[in-house]
């Protein structure tokens, strides 16, 4: 919206106030190099005598800039401007005469392309992945013992498991900023939505190995290292240990996230042993380890109180629950203040007895009899007894049912979307009792909304561009035309993704496509109503109002290389001031101007986390902008002369047309109606 203001209201006043026709300006050069001098040697002043340092070189850069302007670039531009560009406009306006010359065999050969690039594209179909690939930051070594499994024998392991790991990075040590290990407080996974509030978990373990800045790295890939400690660590058996990287995108799950949804638990157990191994036993590579949300065998001290006994003693239920309670996790009984802060005052049996079931079965539960008033003191083994069980860890519902998931992470060079696609043939003749059934969720079921998200949003924003073009031009057939060079954009885009084997990353090429929409749509609109424009102007020549009747073909076409020629340069200009815009981005060049300024240290280097992120949506813009400025050039006035003939056509067989005759030798007009 700022650039319309500007565009319509800013840039004329500075046109009207700065802008010369070329050739009227004398360069003073006296004036120049005294100007430029005095801007260098001041500048110099400030930056080394009064250190001021990115003052002073604002006012040196300034200085030879204007040199460089006056002398070098100047000169450059308006020789570019008299030789280049008149050749290639040139050179432009052969290949449209010869396609207007041939305008089917053009258009038919445009669409050729557009279905072999398709096809190119299918044989060759690049990896499809949710969010961009990051190269890691940090990873993540997970440690998980047996629900149950002592803390000490956690801890125990997971300095084993550190050990290995440190040897494993030595050759990687100038990447490695530091290792940190934790045991059961924060060793849940970041990644996995599911493990969001499990803050405290005894049988699990974390090694976090952090990497210095991407910058800094060199050649180094952290990737390679994540998977050379996934290949070497030495596991035990009993023990899931899992490899994995920081995720650069939303919480999604899993790559490989399959629920089982039904409502018996123990059908739900049993199917997903058979899933898993069935899912085992297929062969199907870069699957990590499968690994079941169910966690089965928790251990479970069940007291079993003697209901008959607890009221002959006067005890409740609730009373028995509340002294095992208080023995086990504590009971605040006051406050100690110091200053303004304040701590609680908690009471428990201390730790060798916490764990001690008799002693915990022989405490004495302390009341008041109701009925005479005394105190009364009366052993837990009294009124109850304990036995040993085991129990599940958790049980997950969705939508009122219980879920049991199967998920994993996956290898280093194996596609996710690959691997979805195989465990789905692989689950199609897999029999489900009634009342159960299977879903693939996590990051495949986001993948999938997404992608038809973007692709909504590509058709609305097309349909809004058709309506604004209808009601610019007050024509159908403009806004099927600029959809063509649309459409035929996307052969750059597929073409590209192909030959430089690039991934289509859901999120960021089709935001890349939807972009490029917008930007081509731009330069075709501008081709067509100069078009429009140009043949106005030949009807005033030939002395023709709006009811005169139809320009003759030969005019028709004559306007449509006129206009072409005319549009070349902002058409090119558009295209590759976007492109070169985008190189940047695409290639994460960074450069630091105000600490090049301040200290001189621009801090310059190419590529870091922000290309990966980034580099999938300009890579598709520049791709497609790349085909799509030739065929704008070509094509959309080679389909606008078809769309003219076959509009003409129609008009002359409805009998509500006339034209212009002007292919008589005799060089006069005439009117013929048809």
């Amino acid at each position: 919206g700022s650039s319309l203001f500007v565009a319509l209201v800013i840039n004329p006043v500075f046109i009207a106030s700065f802008m010369r026709v070329d050739g009227t300006r004398v360069i003073d050069n006296k004036k120049v190099i005294i100007r430029s001098t005095i801007a260098i040697v001041v500048g110099a002043v400030f930056a080394l005598g009064l250190e001021l340092i990115m003052f002073g070189n604002l006012l040196m850069l300034i200085g030879v800039i204007t040199l460089l302007n006056v002398y070098v670039l100047g000169p450059l531009s308006r020789k570019f401007q008299a030789t280049v560009l008149p050749a290639l406009e040139n050179r432009y306006e052969k290949i449209l005469k010869s396609a207007v010359r041939h305008p089917f065999l053009y258009l038919g050969g445009a669409f050729g392309l557009l279905f072999l690039s398709l096809g190119i594209f299918a044989t060759n179909t690049p990896n499809v992945i949710f969010f961009p690939e990051n190269e890691p930051r940090y990873v993540n070594v997970f440690v998980e013992f047996p629900v149950g499994t002592d803390i000490e024998k956690t801890n125990t392991f997971a300095q084993n498991i550190e050990e290995q790991v440190l040897e494993i990075i030595k050759p990687y040590e100038s990447i490695v900023e530091s290792v940190t290990t934790n045991v059961s407080q924060g060793a849940a996974d970041p990644n996995d939505p599911t493990a969001v509030g499990q803050s405290e978990e005894p049988h699990k373990a974390r090694i976090t190995v952090n990497f210095i800045e991407s910058k800094l790295r060199g050649d180094l890939n952290t990737k390679d290292v994540m998977e050379v400690i996934r290949e070497q660590v030495k596991l035990e058996p009993g023990v899931t240990l899992t490899v994995d990287k920081d995720a650069a995108g939303p919480p999604t799950g899993k790559p490989i996230n399959l629920e089982i949804i039904g409502e018996d638990l123990e059908t739900l157990i049993s199917l997903g042993e058979r899933v898993k191994q069935r899912i085992d036993e297929s062969g199907i590579e870069g699957i990590e380890q499968l690994k079941s949300s169910l966690e089965l065998g928790k251990p479970e001290l069940v007291i079993e109180i003697d209901r008959d006994n607890a009221r002959r003693f006067g005890l409740s239920t609730y009373s028995v629950a509340n002294e095992i309670r208080t023995a086990l996790f504590g009971k605040e009984v006051s406050k100690y203040k110091e200053g303004e802060d304040s701590y609680e005052i908690n009471v428990r049996l201390n730790q060798d007895y916490r764990y001690d079931i008799d002693a915990l079965l022989n405490k004495n539960i302390t009341f008041r009899d109701q009925s005479s008033g005394r105190l009364v003191q009366v052993p837990i083994s009294a009124v109850a007894d304990v036995r040993y069980s085991s129990t599940y860890g958790s049980i997950k519902r969705k939508d009122l049912d219980r879920v049991v998931t199967l998920s994993s992470n996956v290898l280093g060079g194996y596609n996710p979307t690959e691997i979805n696609n195989q465990l789905k043939e692989l689950m199609a003749d897999f029999p489900m009792p009634n009342g159960y059934s299977y879903a693939f969720t996590g990051e495949q079921e986001e993948q999938a909304e997404n992608m038809a998200f973007l692709s909504k949003a590509l058709l609305i924003a097309v349909f809004m561009i058709f309506l604004i073009i209808v009601s610019q031009f007050n024509k159908i057939t403009a806004p099927f035309i600029i959809m063509i060079s649309v459409l035929l954009s996307t052969v750059g885009v597929f073409l590209g993704l192909v030959a430089f084997n690039m991934d289509f990353v859901v999120i960021m090429t089709m935001v890349g496509i939807i972009a490029l929409a917008g930007v081509v749509v731009n330069n075709a609109i501008v081709l067509i109503d100069f078009i429009e424009l140009t043949r106005k102007r030949k009807r005033r020549e030939l002395g023709l109002d709006e009811e005169d009747g139809r320009l003759p073909m030969e005019e028709v076409v004559d306007s449509i290389i006129i206009a072409g020629k005319t549009r070349l340069r902002p058409v090119l200009l558009t295209a590759i001031t976007t492109i070169l815009g985008l190189v940047p981005l695409a290639i994460g060049l960074n450069i630091d101007f105000i600490g090049a300024f301040a200290n001189y240290n621009a801090d310059f280097y190419i590529g870091g986390d922000n290309v990966v992120f980034w580099g999938p949506m300009s890579w598709t813009i520049i791709f497609g902008l790349t085909f799509a400025t030739f065929f704008t050039l070509i094509i959309v006035p080679t389909a606008y002369l078809i769309a003219d003939k076959v509009m003409y056509r129609i008009a002359k067989w409805r009998g509500d047309v006339s034209v212009l005759d002007m292919s008589d030798h005799s060089g006069d007009k005439k009117e013929v109606l048809a």
